[in-house]
């Protein structure tokens, strides 16, 4: 959930703050509590009630667009969105992709950076904007309607020529590890998903943070259904969810997300890497290939 403030400039100057204290566990956050419901289900039966509407909280340039990138546009809902995807091998096979959600309220040149090991390693890359960023259009919902566009980018993905639709996977730093894991929760599409430093619990997060929240906090409904640790037997493919040795907040929530979903059968771990929220990055992707490989 952390951001690089040097590199994304942020709309509300205590993001980052709020960011920093929960990676490093300095913010004693309460649990959200976890239900024994399918999230798909659940989701099927809520419909958010927003105060407000409008885009992301973080600033996000727009009209980026990563070099060596091909621009697709995609449809969820009523929105046409942008994803960007790398050079797809056009050898007559089908090949693997992962759909990698960016850190962050915003997208920014670095975040195409960070997926550069899983492109070397010989996957298909799309990188989604989603509703509300970097001047896209939609309402920013914080991680509820966001899942629908990771689901819409998976399907122009997995449509996309060259690409092997059986084997596509999700990941994501940060809020998109948060993200990564709501959507492996929600949809049979992915064959495996990792999840880097992101939130199972939405609770601790948004606890005082009115303004940057577009919903009620005191609807405790509200945080469950954006919580993946609250629906922790509801993954829908083999997940790891990985976290820096210096990131106790998330090892903490991880761990306990992990352990619930396999006392349902699932295949599902929490492993820790050496590193804080952005260092532990380049292993935890390492992880991730090996991790798709196998499945």
């Amino acid at each position: 959930m952390q951001t690089r403030p040097s590199a994304r400039p942020c709309s509300t100057r205590f993001l980052v703050a709020v960011l920093v204290t929960l990676a490093t566990g300095c913010r004693s956050a309460p649990a959200t509590e976890v239900v024994n419901e399918d999230y798909v289900q659940a989701r099927g039966g809520f419909k958010t009630k927003l105060l407000r509407r409008g885009p992301s909280p973080q600033e996000g340039e727009a009209g980026l667009k990563p070099q060596g990138t091909t621009v697709v546009t995609y449809r969820s809902g009523d929105l046409d969105l942008t994803a960007f995807v790398s050079p797809v091998p056009q050898d007559g096979k089908k090949h693997p992709a992962v759909l990698f959600l960016h850190g962050g309220f915003a997208f920014g040149a670095e975040d195409w950076e960070m997926s550069s090991p899983l492109r070397e390693a010989g996957f298909v890359v799309m990188m989604p904007l989603l509703r509300g960023e970097n001047g896209q259009p939609g309402t920013f919902t914080f991680f509820y309607d966001e899942v629908d566009d990771v689901l819409a980018a998976a399907t122009a993905l997995a449509r996309l020529p060259g690409v092997d639709a059986s084997r596509i996977y999700v990941s994501g730093h940060s809020v998109g590890g948060t993200l990564a894991l709501l959507a492996a929760q929600t949809s049979r599409t992915f064959r495996a998903a990792t999840s880097l430093s992101g939130s199972p619990d939405q609770k601790g997060f948004i606890v005082g943070r009115e303004d940057i929240v577009p919903f009620a906090v005191t609807n405790a409904r509200e945080i469950t259904m954006r919580s993946p640790g609250a629906f922790a037997t509801s993954f829908k493919c083999p997940t790891r969810l990985f976290f820096g040795s210096e990131e106790p907040y998330f090892s903490a929530e991880s761990l306990k997300t992990a352990e619930r979903a396999r006392k349902a059968g699932l295949d599902v771990q929490a492993h820790t890497v050496p590193g804080d929220h952005f260092s532990a990055v380049p292993e935890a992707l390492q992880q991730s290939i090996a991790f798709f490989r196998s499945n």
